[in-house]
């Protein structure tokens, strides 16, 4: 997938097919309309194209960082993916001429795929209608998809990012229709971890929203292979109380120098809550329960 940064370097496209939206979590809604945009430009042999923006338009926390984002979407398949800067200046910009100036004339759209719910142009007054309205004038196809339901609630990523602060993982994951996880680089900790016999990835994960602190059962996507191993989330109580929780994975059986790699993160179950324990010993004894406690899980799973 090739990414396109802002809007100067775009150009027009074969038969583009776009899919329109934020996109924040690619929950199951998300993911359909993407699946959708790929199918149908192939089987016109055209170009699947993802236009997204960053920062969040509401100015909400993103449930996903903007690399995690561009990893998920380019897993479905997407040619192309145009990042938009939702700055100022841009969120001064109409609807119409939102779809006049960059759908139409940068772009050359053919078909274009969004949700029911999908607002945009100043003061976010366009919509739906508003597209089919345009369509005709400028001479393309909209296809607009429902709000998808689970239980009667319309899925959305505010719920999601609800359900993951309140630790309901499974909740989450049904919604998003794939584990909750957290992509991040690994950087340099305090070797805590390691002193005590457990040497961990510290991860930076690029302001993402983190589920609760504690232990969780966890698998680790790291270059293409997906290895098993624990998660820590927390401010490390027995050692140093830090204001900002960290994220540590452990994974087993690996040993190789992985700094500066980024890592995903996929949280399969939650095993103990955070605790401060009154010595290193104690702490080392119980994060090898924690182990035999993960392996656990991998094996009813």
């Amino acid at each position: 997938m090739k990414v396109i940064y802002g809007l100067n370097r775009i150009k027009k496209y074969n038969k583009p097919v776009v899919a329109l939206g934020v996109f924040d979590g690619l929950h199951k809604a998300h993911r359909r309309i993407l699946k959708e945009t790929v199918k149908f430009a192939r089987k016109i042999k055209g170009t699947s194209i993802a236009l997204t923006f960053w920062p969040h338009p509401q100015r909400q926390e993103s449930l996903y960082s903007l690399e995690h984002r561009l990893r998920l979407i380019r897993e479905i398949g997407i040619d192309i993916c145009i990042v938009i800067n939702f700055n100022k200046r841009f969120s001064k910009i109409s609807a119409e001429g939102f779809v006049r100036n960059i759908l139409v004339k940068k772009i050359g759209v053919h078909y274009l795929y969004v949700g029911r719910n999908f607002r945009f142009g100043k003061k976010a007054k366009g919509n739906f209608s508003t597209l089919n309205k345009l369509s005709h004038p400028y001479r393309f196809k909209v296809k607009i998809f429902d709000v998808i339901k689970i239980k009667h609630r319309p899925i959305s990523s505010t719920y999601i990012r609800r359900l993951i602060t309140q630790g309901d993982l499974d909740a989450a994951k049904r919604l998003l229709n794939r584990p909750v996880s957290v992509y991040g680089e690994v950087i340099k900790g305090t070797s805590l971890a390691k002193r005590i016999g457990f040497p961990t990835a510290n991860i930076d994960p690029h302001h993402e929203l983190l589920p609760p602190s504690g232990v969780y059962a966890v698998r680790v996507a790291l270059n293409n292979k997906k290895f098993k191993g624990t998660c820590y989330i927390g401010k490390k109580p027995t050692f140093l109380r830090q204001k900002a929780a960290s994220v540590e994975v452990y994974i087993f059986n690996f040993n190789k120098n992985i700094y500066g790699k980024n890592l995903e993160i996929h949280f399969l179950t939650k095993i103990r809550k955070e605790k401060k324990f009154k010595s290193a010993q104690l702490l080392a004894e119980q994060i090898r329960k924690d182990i035999n406690s993960a392996k656990r899980e991998f094996s009813r799973h």
